[in-house]
């Protein structure tokens, strides 16, 4: 569970508490992932493996969106870098990471940002 605590929050970028699909690439391949919360910036989620601070990642996000009453999904591709790897205490085959988007198109980032500024 993730507490929000407003007196410590340093982000600028408004942040939302909610699962979305995330699939992440790497050198040593795919892990599949939801987020724990998201923001235009960046993400925050679960993986299976210890990945390094600074390894370069292609991110692919599902959004959930309603397009004429029916939901769908929108597909954001980008590109980041981990900038915060945790190992979850008693367990050892799982990590929280933090990643910062470094590459997503204008257009992506516009949509991401409407995307939390709905929910935040």
């Amino acid at each position: 569970m993730i507490i929000k605590d407003s007196q410590s929050e340093r982000r600028r970028s408004p942040r939302i508490y909610r699962n979305v699909p995330l699939k992440i690439v790497d050198e040593h391949g795919d892990i599949v992932t939801e987020t724990a919360n998201l923001s235009g910036t960046g993400a925050y989620c679960q993986v299976n493996r210890y990945i390094d601070m600074m390894t370069k990642l292609k991110i692919d996000l599902l959004l959930p969106v309603t397009k004429g009453g029916a939901k769908e999904s929108r597909k954001i591709t980008c590109s980041g870098a981990v900038v915060r790897t945790e190992p979850i205490p008693g367990n050892t085959e799982q990590y929280n990471i933090a990643v910062f988007f470094t590459d997503i198109s204008k257009r992506d980032a516009a949509f991401l940002e409407d995307f939390v500024g709905q929910d935040s």
